[in-house]
This record gives structure tokens, sequence and C-alpha cells, in this order.
């Protein structure tokens, strides 16, 4: 049996055909294509360090079944069902991995599965939820570890799986050219991330709210990536046979609050770099008043949408509403 420190490597969703196989471990340096040793990424967008603890917050505030979670993670599972061939070892990064591995329900007929996150309280958590899962002699292992740089030697998986977590790396489209070094011939990388539409009414309120309040505006809500990048960020990463499908969610809160308590409780909250950090109560209150006028339903509750994108390598979450 190969070591776990040999199997792992990921990013994103998409069906892979590569020429013959190697066997060179990765090292830090070489998740994407540089001339100095130094990552191509040159603009840094996400404080990856602030993300971790994000993480491990939200594994403390998560709901034991988050309905918007399930439902992503669900249609990125039944990719699986599409598929005739089996996937023996498979890797999940990142995101929602306790939805992943609770929902997976032997589809994929994976025998070997790797989680990884960069925090060590969600894979406590990931960990400690195992126990509840029901048998499916699935080997199950657990690590921490960066989606930026996969400690994973090439050719030695069958299946990546990220669900609502590769939007927060700096470098997407070397995360996604590691994941499919990582992969075996024909093998498959399935993804979903947050998209460019995500939480639009969010950003209208908090525009207008800081304008009113401030005299101006600062970054309050990450960029995402656009819908119509998702083919071409596959392409660029060597995929083949790339789909895309792109799911609309809507989710409805009793109030703004209760939209950034959910946000929180799943780790997505801001997280940029050059991220304001003081947010000042007259701000806060005007948003949610805001929020409230413009976009509220008649029976009073305010609707956050989220956009989802799948596609045949690749799946993408950009609308949701909740």
């Amino acid at each position: 049996m190969r070591s776990l420190s040999s199997l792992c490597r990921s990013s994103w969703l998409s069906r892979t055909r590569r020429e013959a196989p190697h066997s060179i471990l990765f090292s830090n340096t070489l998740c994407t294509d540089n001339s100095d040793g130094v990552q191509s990424s040159r603009i840094k967008i996400f404080d990856r360090h602030f993300r971790r603890k994000q993480l491990d917050r939200a594994a403390w505030l998560m709901r034991s079944k988050d309905s918007f979670v399930d439902t992503v993670a669900e249609n990125l599972l039944d990719r699986l069902e599409d598929c005739k061939k089996t996937f023996p070892t498979a890797f999940c990064l990142g995101g929602s991995l306790e939805a992943v591995r609770r929902l997976l329900r032997g589809r994929g007929a994976i025998e070997r599965l790797i989680m990884m996150s960069t925090s060590h309280d969600m894979v406590k958590l990931c960990r400690d939820a195992e126990h509840g899962v029901q048998s499916e002699n699935i080997e199950t292992s657990f690590m921490v570890g960066d989606e930026e740089f996969l400690p994973v030697k090439e050719s030695s998986l069958d299946l990546v799986i990220s669900c609502l977590g590769l939007h927060w790396t700096n470098d997407l489209p070397g995360a996604m050219i590691q994941s499919r070094l990582a992969l075996k011939p024909d093998g498959l990388f399935l993804a979903a991330i947050l998209g460019g539409e995500t939480l639009k009414e969010l950003r209208i309120a908090c525009t207008v709210a800081q304008m009113e309040r401030e005299g101006g505006i600062s970054p309050r809500i990450s960029p995402l990536a656009q819908v119509r990048d998702a083919g071409n960020l596959l392409t660029r990463a060597g995929f083949s046979l790339p789909g895309v499908d792109v799911d609309e969610f809507v989710v409805r809160y009793p109030s703004a609050l209760d939209l950034v308590e959910h946000l929180r409780a799943m780790g997505e909250t801001n997280a940029l770099l050059q991220r304001n950090t003081i947010l000042k109560r007259e701000t806060a209150l005007a948003t949610a008043a805001i929020y409230d006028s413009m976009f509220a339903a008649e029976d009073g509750t305010i609707p956050a949408t989220f956009q989802g994108s799948c596609q045949g390598s690749f799946i993408l979450c950009q609308r949701v509403s909740i």
C-alpha cells in the first residue's frame, strides 16, 4: 500500500487524458510554470492565513446539515453517477469536506479517500464525523494542507473533488494544473466554486450604505470568477472534455444579519488581503436597512443569491439565494 504522502495533489472538476504517467513527487515550487522559482501568481488577492482562521471558526459554527451546502455537494457528486468507470483513489480538498463525505453514499466505487483542509479544526471535525457515517468500506485518511501547494505525487489519483473551496485560492489556474498533474490518465476532476454573481444583493446594499455613511466604498465582499471564464480555466489547465453547467439557488433569510451569520458558519466571509478590518456600526445597520428596503419579499424575508456552475470536468457555483 502506498503511503499517504504519495497520494495527494488536486483542485477543480475535469476528466483528463495525458501521456505516459510519471512518478515525480511535487515540491511547493511546482504549482505553476515559472522561471525563477517564484509562484507565477504575483498578485495576492486573498489572505490565506486569515482564510485558515475563517475555517477554524466555521468548524465550530457549522450547522449539522446546511441545505445550501448539501445541495451544492449533492449536485457535485451526482456527476459520479454519470460515469461508468470507477475511482479507487479519491482526493477531496478544501471547502465543505464534511458534506461531501456524508453524501458520498458509495458513488464512484471509491476505495480510498483522502480529505485535506488548511484548517486543523476542520480536519478534526471531519475525522470526528467519520464515526457517524454508515460503513461503506472506504479507507479514509485526513491531512492538513494548502490548496495552493498540493503535496501529491503525479499520476497518483483517480478522482479529485473540491466543493466550495477553490474560489479562495490566489492562483486558481495553478491550483487546477496541480490537480490535473495529480490525476491518472482518464481521471476525473470535479469542483464547485462560488462565482461572480454571488451575493449581488449584499454587494449593492453595502455599496449604497458606504456611499451614504462614509462618502466612499471599500471592498467588503471577495471577488469571484465569472461563469464565462470557467471553461477557459479548464482548457488553460490542460483538462480535456470540459463541460460547464450553471445552477442558481435562492435561499431566504429573516434578515441580513442572519445571512452574515450563515456566511460565517460556512467560512465564506471577506478574506481579502487588503480588506478594511473596521466596519462602523452605523454602516452595518444602514446596509441591513437598505438590503431590506430594496430586496425584501412580502413575507419579510430577504434573498441572498449564489450562482453555481458545473462543468464536465469542473463545477462552478455562482449565484444562490439563501
